[in-house]
């Protein structure tokens, strides 16, 4: 709420509080250099009336705050509970303020020195953490949303993005699956991330003393095991590294963050438990993110180390084509390592008949698929000139090294 031109009226029947008799002068026998006197204090006391009341309403109230649904939940959690403020300050002022499409322009000047990569996330994100393990030596760069990360690179701001494409608990990420179709980056290696969760608190708490637990809704599912034991109540957030933030900026004792523990170094939190996601040491080992490096412009592929190739295609008569689409790999010793399909949104439906059976209405589908296989060899070259053939769409999305060490 906001005034904007608002205008005050002074009523001569009502009293004006702040004022009194002697700021008008007597109220008999006035000249007019008294009048005039009292008029310029009657404008000096509007004045400033009315730039206090502007203050006032130029300040949001609760109900006009954008609405967060983190943020939402854990002021329910704290009307409800009342819980109980510790007094607990950490300055994350000197944190990067993520990119977004309306700060642009003015986010992040560049000195030239490091090369900077986008991420979506806060600082101690693990797509952070996939980009240092990348680049060691890079500049982060946090972004509000996937597809800010995408219009960073696009738009030059920085050298590369590093985004999630899949994890091996969680599956696939088929938001970013789009995104690499309605964007011209190109993918230029990848980074496969082992995820240790944690459950972070405030110094001096100790995890029974938890009550609400803030984070990502992936990673409470993939730690609902450890909630249940502890009997605590999971509240869904935007990210991991978020909720580490609203944890440490609101010092609240009853409510923990699962997130990594880099999370927990930037936001001064103390770890209370590591490896919690899905109950066992064995179960830790296995859940992995895999983050594609995207790029404005492609890398030349080798044949020096192994290599791996994404594709985008489409099938001319349906997905009924796809068994010999995909035998063009092997016939061809070609490893097929992943394949995804997402629905075609401009024709969904495509119509098959047959003569003996009629026609039947079946799912049009975007296929992506991996190979194990460097653009280089002539084996890959000759197996995508084949599957050409059958296809309606095709692009390759890169062909890069793979990574082998988790």
């Amino acid at each position: 709420m906001a005034l904007e031109g608002a205008s005050i009226r002074v009523c001569s029947s009502a009293p004006c509080s702040g004022l009194s008799a002697s700021d008008f002068g007597s109220s008999s026998g006035a000249t007019s250099v008294s009048l005039r006197l009292d008029l310029e204090k009657l404008r000096r006391w509007e004045c400033g009336r009315l730039s206090a009341l502007t203050q006032r309403a130029t300040t949001p109230v609760e109900d006009e705050k954008p609405h967060t649904p983190e943020v939402e939940s854990y002021r329910a959690i704290e009307r409800t509970q009342g819980i109980e403020s510790l007094h607990f300050q950490k300055d994350l002022s000197f944190l990067p303020k993520p990119l977004s499409s309306s700060n642009y322009l003015s986010s992040f000047p560049r000195d030239g020195s490091k090369v900077r990569i986008a991420y979506q996330g806060l600082p101690g994100a693990y797509s952070e953490a996939a980009a240092l393990k990348a680049y060691p030596s890079c500049e982060t760069v946090p972004c509000e949303r996937f597809e800010d990360a995408f219009k960073a690179v696009e738009r030059c701001l920085v050298d590369k993005a590093v985004l999630p494409i899949e994890n091996s608990v969680g599956g696939s990420i088929h938001h970013n699956y789009d995104l690499l179709l309605e964007h011209r980056l190109h993918i230029v290696g990848e980074v496969l991330l082992q995820v240790n969760h944690c459950l972070l608190g405030l110094p001096g708490i100790k995890k029974e003393e938890i009550k609400f637990v803030l984070s990502h809704p992936m990673a409470l599912a993939q730690c609902d095991m450890m909630l249940s034991n502890l009997g605590v109540v999971g509240v869904n957030a935007g990210d991991t590294a978020g909720s580490a933030q609203v944890v440490a900026s609101t010092g609240q004792r009853e409510t923990g963050a699962i997130a990594s523990a880099r999370a927990a170094k930037i936001y001064g939190l103390e770890i209370l438990a590591e490896k919690i996601q899905l109950g066992t040491d064995q179960d830790f080992e296995k859940n992995i993110t895999r983050f594609p490096i995207l790029a404005r412009e492609p890398i030349i592929p080798g044949l020096d180390r192994p290599y791996k190739t994404t594709v985008a295609f489409t099938l001319e008569e349906g997905a009924d084509l796809l068994f010999k689409a995909l035998s063009v790999f092997a016939i061809r010793d070609i490893n097929l390592i992943k394949i995804e399909s997402r629905p075609l949104r401009q024709y969904p439906l495509r119509i098959i008949g047959n003569s003996n059976e009629g026609s039947t209405n079946c799912f049009d589908c975007l296929f992506f698929i991996d190979i194990e296989a460097s653009m280089a060899d002539c084996r890959a070259q000759n197996a995508l000139g084949h599957l050409q053939e059958f296809t309606g769409f095709l692009r390759i999305l890169g062909s890069y090294p793979m990574d082998t060490v988790v």
